[in-house]
């Protein structure tokens, strides 16, 4: 695999992943505001995934979709961090949501500075958009500092912003909804 694909391939996995659990809190989040931001977070999450997937196919020969959606589960390198399936903890998923866009700020800024002129284009690109996902994760972390369930959330998920490794339970089942339309018609193109 190539350094690019080494490099984006979890990130790119971490953005699909995430997009697709803040998916989740559509048409249930506790304010009708919430619904709205969280739906287009994750759009936003989904977006920046199919783009970096696209600098990783270009190198590997294959397609965007093909390496979102056509790897078997243990072929995804994304953290566990962005796998909990945490509907209808709200704290819960506001400490994941201040947690990592702190650790994706770091990320892209890493990225911005490349070498690779495609990459940090695309990275300057992405930062620009997740500069109102960070605004929206800061006003909530202003908003529920002193709750203690809300600190207890961000002290029991902080450990896990940097782990890599076996994929939780859950993801199996995220696997199979997130796939389900693709493998439903083998080859069909959409």
């Amino acid at each position: 695999m190539s350094a690019r694909a080494e490099l984006l391939l979890p990130i790119a996995d971490d953005e699909l992943i995430l997009g697709w659990r803040n998916s989740e809190w559509t048409g249930i989040a506790p304010f009708l505001e919430e619904d709205v931001a969280f739906s287009s977070i994750a759009q936003n999450e989904v977006g920046h995934a199919r783009a970096l997937y696209q600098l990783v196919a270009e190198e590997l020969g294959t397609t965007a979709d093909e390496l979102a959606f056509d790897r078997r589960p243990e072929e995804y390198r994304c953290s566990s961090f962005v796998e909990l399936r945490l509907v209808p903890d709200w704290a819960k998923t506001i400490a994941r949501h201040c947690l990592y866009e702190d650790a994706d700020e770091r990320r892209i800024k890493e990225l911005i500075e490349s070498d690779d002129p495609e990459v940090a284009g695309l990275a300057a690109k992405i930062d620009r958009e997740e500069a109102y996902h960070r605004m929206h994760a800061q006003m909530w972390f202003e908003r529920l500092q002193d709750v203690p369930q809300f600190q207890e959330a961000l002290e029991e998920l902080r450990p896990m912003v940097v782990e890599r490794g076996e994929h939780l339970p859950e993801f199996e089942q995220l696997w199979e909804e997130m796939t389900e339309v693709r493998r439903s018609v083998a080859g069909a193109t959409w």
